[in-house]
């Protein structure tokens, strides 16, 4: 079974090709990393699948579907969950409610007004969330009181609350310390390893992207560089030329 490959992906913004037929499969339980300088066509990559734009070109397989155009309100119905590099959190909702509402892809109807009183499933899969990322001492915080580290774990959390198959992370250290990043390190390792959650990262502190990834694609202009284990991808000449400042 194909999990997940981009095949040939291009899109083009006011006349400039911001992504020039990008192509590379993701296996089930990988973490697979992008890299690449500002503008290189990352975050791109993620807007297309979670199908904020459309391609000019190319298709977008998950599970042996074509998703390409598939409806944005039913990605997370098949099975894929998005962070955000800017964290997209309700700031005067506690923490609590704002993992609720990451179950939004199981409920549809008046999800929104029926939060208290969801089922027993929903509210037991949340809860599972908040032990898994020891999340306990925060739960019924309000998002504005609490660190960046702390709401950049609960974005992650909301994320799971879906129960993906696919989990898209945005940057995920972005804006974090060095012992949050090493923390951090330790939650993408752990969800994939013991929740069976296949990744596909965005990524700029190579620490990260070479403590937990399997295979890296590096991208410079909108256009794949090199495609490999992280080692391969930092030692490549074109990556150190354009991404790693050789």
């Amino acid at each position: 079974m194909t999990f997940f490959k981009a095949d040939g992906l291009s899109i083009n913004f006011g006349g400039i090709r911001a992504l020039d037929a990008v192509s590379f499969d993701v296996e089930a339980g990988q973490i697979f990393t992008i890299i690449g300088p500002n503008g290189a066509g990352k975050t791109t990559i993620f807007n297309l699948v979670s199908r904020i734009y459309d391609p000019l070109q190319g298709r977008l397989i998950f599970r042996d579907e074509d998703i390409t155009a598939v409806a944005p309100h039913e990605i997370a119905r098949r099975g894929i969950a998005r962070t955000f590099q800017n964290l997209e959190l309700f700031e005067h909702a506690t923490v609590l409610h704002n993992l609720l509402l990451g179950r939004h892809a199981h409920k549809r109807s008046r999800f929104v007004e029926e939060l208290l009183f969801l089922p027993l499933e929903h509210r037991e899969a949340v809860e599972t969330v908040i032990d898994f990322l020891d999340l306990q001492p925060y739960r019924d915080s309000l998002i504005a009181n609490l660190p960046y580290g702390v709401r950049k774990v609960v974005e992650m959390g909301r994320a799971l609350c879906t129960q993906p198959k696919l989990l898209l992370l945005d940057e995920p250290s972005s804006g974090l310390s060095v012992e949050e990043t090493d923390d951090m390190a330790f939650w993408i390792q752990d969800i994939r390893t013991l929740l069976g959650i296949t990744v596909l990262m965005v990524e700029h502190d190579m620490r990260l992207v070479t403590a937990v990834s399997d295979r890296v694609l590096a991208l410079n202009y909108g256009r794949p560089l090199a495609l490999g284990t992280p080692r391969e991808v930092q030692e490549h000449p074109e990556v150190v030329k354009a991404y790693l400042g050789g």
